[in-house]
């Protein structure tokens, strides 16, 4: 059995040091020279780009030994060998725009150092310009250029704008001296987790191609489920591969969809479901975002956006919408045209994401993740029982648990959309079947949790606002919410919500639960 190359990016190794799996993406090496010249690719982290960047690399070396079986091997000319500057911002932190030029003159010198380049100039701009003549007159070969995690930088400092800011400067600096050695250069790549907009960065290169949502590359990085099934079928023996799509498939760049190879690995390892990629980084920033905008969790279940809303954004204009979507937290579900623009409706690519971030998310708004634990444990044993007379017990210790600090120092808590996001979270984070504010011909559900064959309708009301007592449930009988799930479920349950902003806990609980036509009142 070969082995799996789990935190593998370097293509050398993987072809040299042991039998590894791996999926062949050299078409694209081959697809991408002949189609252009400058390319940018934005992917979310861990999803293969600085493998595939190495695999570029050693391809312009002319490395023939390494492609040996491989789909390139017989389409590339390994007579002709080109100089490589290689680039990567992936290592570290960088805390300051001085910290930044330190570290771009130490990559630029391990760059020089082993082609005898010395430097005369004290600035970067300077510098640049000397390796590209200095690879250029000693080749007498165009130079190719790879820049892996170009915005990591910036996107390290995102909740620190001042600081951003000058980071963000200091790149597109030193970006701007490739539009100027044009002449001098055979092929650009450039790869990030985000897209900053090229007035802010990329000013000086307009013609660098974006591939980030270009079909031709849709699966350049990531899994395909076929690529999974070919290159993995001896690790796969037994695995639910239902489940395995629910956990980790699902990323769709407007071709076919692909699983995260960081998942895969990790799986196909230990062959246990687990929140791999998601335990590698925090999304803190993100999750601050949220909820200092007071983002309702339920509405990321029916995102929508235009295409220039999701292509780009900047440190002083950061739209919610983009950055889930950039950083992998949300992915394209459906396309379409409206007038000239382009609209797409967005969702969460899997269960890893969708319940990790929602566990995350609960962290925050609730301050207290140990006893989150307790009350998600008792939660799913009185859903699994279909007895929820202990629920509304469970739902008051959700609130009650909540520092009274985090009350004073957030507002979000005045709102009902912080309510609902609470029992969003809780439900999603247990990785039940939870869909928000489902349409039906009578009107819109708070919220709908399935498991198994029953479902859990759910309705929310906040007192101050909606006045007298038990109009939550009561709007599911008016409604007729059920109708949508007969024939669905086998047992049907309503539950009627109501909170009192004032108090911060709940006033109110009823439910009852619906077996075909038959009604049994509790």
């Amino acid at each position: 059995m070969k082995k799996l190359p789990i935190g593998i990016q370097s293509f050398v190794n993987m072809r040299t040091e042991a039998d590894y799996y791996y999926v062949d993406k050299t078409r694209y090496v081959v697809e991408l020279t002949e189609k252009g010249k400058y390319f940018f690719l934005s992917r979310p982290r861990r999803f293969g780009k600085s493998l595939f960047l190495d695999t570029l690399r050693q391809a312009f070396f002319g490395r023939k030994e390494l492609f040996s079986g491989l789909y390139i091997e017989n389409h590339w000319n390994w007579d002709q060998r080109y100089p490589v500057i290689s680039i990567s911002f992936g290592s570290g932190v960088i805390l300051d725009s001085s910290e930044l030029n330190l570290v771009i003159k130490e990559i630029l010198r391990e760059n020089a150092l082993p082609e005898g380049i010395s430097f005369k100039n004290e600035t970067i701009r300077g510098k640049v310009h000397e390796l590209i003549h200095g690879l250029y007159r000693r080749y007498n070969q165009k130079v190719v250029i790879l820049i892996d995690e170009y915005d990591k930088p910036i996107l390290d400092n995102i909740d620190k704008p001042q600081t951003a800011i000058e980071i963000r400067e200091g790149l597109k600096n030193f970006y701007s001296v490739i539009k100027d050695s044009d002449e001098f250069l055979k092929f650009v790549f450039i790869t990030g987790v985000s897209k900053f907009s090229k007035v802010s960065l990329f000013s000086g290169l307009n013609n660098l191609q974006d591939l980030t949502l270009d079909p031709m590359a849709a699966t350049l990085c990531g899994y395909t489920h076929e690529e999974l099934l070919n290159t993995f079928s001896d690790r796969l023996e037994g695995v639910d591969l239902e489940a395995l799509r629910q956990w980790y498939d699902g990323y769709n760049f407007l071709g076919d969809r692909v699983y995260n190879p960081f998942d895969i690995l990790l799986f196909l390892d230990s062959k246990e479901f687990r929140n791999y990629w998601f335990e590698t980084g925090s999304p803190s920033f993100l999750i601050k975002l949220i909820t200092q905008n007071r983002y309702p969790m339920p509405n990321l279940e029916r995102v929508q956006a235009f295409e220039s809303l999701l292509s780009s954004f900047d440190i002083d204009r950061i739209h919610l919408e983009t950055l889930l979507f950039q950083t992998g937290y949300l992915t394209i579900d459906k396309k379409s045209a409206i007038g000239t623009k382009i609209k797409y409706r967005l969702k969460y690519p899997n269960l890893e994401v969708k319940s990790s971030l929602a566990d995350s998310i609960l962290d925050y708004l609730t301050q207290a993740p140990s006893a989150k634990v307790d009350y998600q444990s008792r939660l799913y044993d009185i859903l699994l029982s279909g007895e929820l007379n202990g629920l509304k017990e469970v739902f008051q210790s959700f609130f009650a648990s909540i520092p009274y600090d985090w009350y004073r120092k957030n507002d979000f808590s005045r709102y009902e959309a912080y309510y609902a996001s609470i029992f969003y979270c809780y439900f999603t984070a247990l990785g039940l079947d939870v869909a928000a504010e489902q349409m039906t011909n009578k009107g819109r559900i708070d919220m709908a949790v399935r498991l198994g064959k029953r479902v859990f309708l759910l309705e929310f009301k906040v007192v101050e606002i909606d006045g007298a007592s038990n109009k939550a449930i009561e709007q599911i009988r008016k409604m007729r919410y059920w109708e949508r799930y007969i024939g669905n479920a086998e047992e049907i349950y309503f539950i009627g919500v109501e909170f009192s902003s004032t108090d911060r806990n709940i006033v109110g609980f009823e439910w009852e639960r619906v077996d075909t036509s038959i009604f049994s009142r509790h």
